[in-house]
């Protein structure tokens, strides 16, 4: 049967290109291949690859043996790993006595989670309020996120409910990067009071433990264009062990984001037997997008975004997309031409490329192109998840069983086939319009 990737018009064309085509198709996708490589990330040996267990480790093993098989080389260390460290800072003990009664934790919130601290109303402190007719949303972010002084702000009791949603939020637990002379966060403490006190006294207390996460990353040097880099890209980490569903408590994260995973290992494959980039690629297996995007914010921080001409990053491709079988939807397709580039490059065949059907959930600032994206790189995502509708998405369910090989198979193929141009140095995509420096 021939693939739906090509149609009739294009195969009649000629034989021999006929020939190429269907060398190319196995090169880039068998399906006995694409199988494996999803059957183990999936596995319920990855115990849903959770970027804060040990469990993280086995699937970048895995990922990492991939790349040295294929032939790529390390890109950060000898193992393929790019390695990075988190704080992991706990709550550990909090009281607030105000006119010398306890207040109850749901009547107050700290923002910033200090190793030991305490404060009375004697100490030289900075303190604001939010009034019974402020936006409480809008106060809070301000109050938390700007500003380098640590500060008390008395809130008062009408936004009790929103104070409490966003304690749930925030939760007991923060994660933050550790960075090379990094200074402290400072310390906001929001409390219920409808007037600034005569005494108060507030401790605070928190646990402190490092953790190392790693990216792995395998990179194919290009042959005339060594400097400018083409990332593809997925996440390999998911959300572990959850509630359990019956028996089952295991996130699999088959679709999200194995399948793409599973693309990434498979376009390296190809593009290693291919042998003729010009332009360098790297290959990128994300950890912690799913708990922050802290793999491709560490990555994307070190590397220099005017050497990157374009990110292929892809996002769930196990089911047909909106616009049905033989599609993929891109993220932020307006903001630079890369979709415009790789649906000249599939023209004639049955693939076409979208733009993204879901702009009200703002996607193209959601997954692992992100970083990139702000820094003025052509970086996209590359999907066919029907996010409005996927009951299977973060839950149990979400297995190889549901998936469709297919789909999977066809997505791949049609990206390696669109981004010939890029691969090559014949097509260069235009820049993103930078949000930071």
């Amino acid at each position: 049967m021939i693939h739906p990737f090509f149609s009739i018009k294009k195969l009649s064309l000629a034989f021999g290109l006929v020939l190429s085509s269907l060398t190319l198709s196995a090169q880039v996708a068998e399906k006995a291949y694409l199988e494996r490589i999803l059957n183990t990330l999936a596995s319920d040996e990855m115990r849903g690859r959770h970027a804060l267990t040990p469990d993280i480790e086995r699937a970048a093993d895995f990922i990492a043996q991939e790349f040295k098989e294929i032939g790529l080389k390390p890109y950060a260390e000898e193992n393929f790993r790019q390695t990075f460290h988190l704080n992991r800072i706990s709550a550990a003990g909090q009281s607030v006595m105000v006119d010398g009664a306890a207040l109850s934790p749901e009547q107050f919130l700290i923002f910033g989670r200090p190793g030991e601290l305490q404060w009375d109303h004697n100490k030289a402190i900075k303190t604001s309020s939010i009034a019974e007719g402020d936006d409480f949303s809008q106060a809070f972010r301000a109050h938390a996120l700007q500003g380098q002084e640590d500060e008390i702000i008395w809130v008062h009791p009408a936004h009790q409910a929103l104070l409490t949603r966003f304690k749930k939020m925030i939760g007991e637990e923060s994660l933050i990067p550790v960075t090379p002379n990094a200074k402290q966060a400072p310390t906001k403490f929001f409390v219920i009071q409808d007037a600034a006190p005569q005494n108060f006294q507030f401790t605070a207390k928190s646990n402190q433990q490092e953790i190392p996460l790693f990216n792995v990353v395998g990179l194919l040097p290009g042959k005339s264009k060594p400097e400018e880099y083409v990332i593809l890209s997925a996440h390999y980490d998911h959300i572990g062990i959850i509630d359990a569903v019956g028996q089952d408590s295991i996130a699999n994260g088959a679709d999200d984001d194995a399948s793409g995973t599973t693309a990434v290992i498979a376009l390296a494959k190809h593009f290693k037997a291919l042998d003729n980039n010009e332009r360098t690629l790297l290959f990128v297996a994300f950890t912690a997008e799913e708990i922050g995007m802290y793999g491709s914010k560490h990555f994307g921080n070190n590397i220099d975004p005017d050497k990157v001409v374009a990110m292929i990053n892809i996002e769930m491709i196990g089911k047909d997309s909106k616009f049905g079988p033989n599609t993929l939807y891109i993220t932020g397709f307006e903001a630079s031409n890369l979709g415009q580039l790789v649906q000249e490059k599939v023209k004639g065949s049955a693939f076409t490329f979208h733009p993204d059907p879901y702009p009200q959930q703002n996607l193209f600032y959601r997954s692992d192109n992100a970083t990139l994206a702000a820094l003025g790189v052509p970086a996209h995502t590359f999907s066919t998840s029907q996010i409005d509708k996927d009951e299977y998405y973060h839950t149990v369910k979400d297995e190889v069983s549901t998936l469709d090989i297919e789909n999977i198979r066809a997505s791949i193929e049609a990206i390696a086939h669109g981004i010939t141009g890029i691969v090559s140095g014949e097509q260069t995509p235009t820049r993103v319009e930078k949000l930071r420096e």
